[in-house]
């Protein structure tokens, strides 16, 4: 069975950091670009970081340059998402995926999309004093 399961969502106060980790089973993620999306209540899903078969070759969002490190580590078959400098603004559920898209900027701009792309059930990530 194909999943995609997140994990190390929490409260956390402004400034404060959380390290997210996406972890598969069922299929190995070597082959594989591994997106981290957000959704906030009210507004839509937006791409955060994507990530290729490669270390160095990433995709940021413009709001969480500087702040944000995405990295795999495929003898774990996992994908974790550093976060630093947390700001309210990054309140929401954070969802992973897993697709093949010609570019990590196609995937995160979600200007790219297979049917059948597993995503797991979001981590919630609450940033608040």
């Amino acid at each position: 069975q194909v999943q995609l399961v997140e994990s190390g969502g929490g409260l956390v106060q402004p400034g404060g950091s959380l390290r997210l980790s996406c972890a598969a089973s069922g299929f190995t993620l070597d082959y594989s670009s591994i997106g981290w999306f957000r959704q906030a209540p009210g507004k839509e899903r937006e791409g955060v970081s994507c990530i290729g078969r490669s270390n160095d070759n990433t995709y940021y969002a413009d709001s969480v340059k500087g702040r944000f490190t995405i990295s795999r580590d495929n003898a774990k078959n996992t994908v974790h998402l550093q976060m630093n400098s947390l700001k309210p603004e990054d309140t929401g559920v954070y969802y992973c995926a897993a697709s093949r898209p010609p570019t990590v900027q196609a995937m995160c701009r979600r200007e790219w999309a297979a049917s059948g792309d597993p995503w797991g059930q979001g981590t919630q990530v609450t940033v608040s004093s």
